[in-house]
């Protein structure tokens, strides 16, 4: 099995604010500590799809371009809390070549923060 390099993403709330006005998406539990917390998430959070475009640029990263990427997929599994401070939070997209034939290649793909997994059942399928 062939290991991928690791890559880590640093997520900070101004590139919350940032993905918020390039997505469209203003919900406030990705800039409100108050109406996050109060929907029962533990603080303010990433937008699912950032985290996703994170793990795609890993990906397309390492399959050498985005014209390269089959299919590509994950579920949304655990959040990505996101402090208020100027370091905010490392993601990690660590992957593996899982299977291969003679003109794709199937990434088990992995993501994390501190330690826990925040996307399920990832598979990214690439041109060999």
């Amino acid at each position: 099995m062939t290991e991928l390099a690791a890559q880590q993403f640093t997520v900070t709330r101004a590139d919350l604010v940032r993905y918020a006005g390039a997505s469209g998406d203003f919900n406030p539990i990705h800039w409100s500590e108050r109406v996050a917390t109060s929907v029962g998430l533990p603080g303010v959070i990433a937008h699912g799809m950032l985290t996703l475009a994170l793990a795609a640029r890993a990906v397309e990263e390492w399959a050498g371009g985005a014209d390269r990427i089959v299919e590509f997929g994950a579920k949304f599994t655990k959040p990505v809390v996101v402090p208020d401070d100027d370091r905010g939070v490392v993601v990690e997209v660590t992957g593996s070549v899982s299977a291969e034939d003679d003109d794709r290649r199937t990434i088990a793909v992995k993501v994390t923060c501190e330690g826990v997994g925040v996307l399920g059942a990832m598979k990214a399928v690439v041109r060999a």
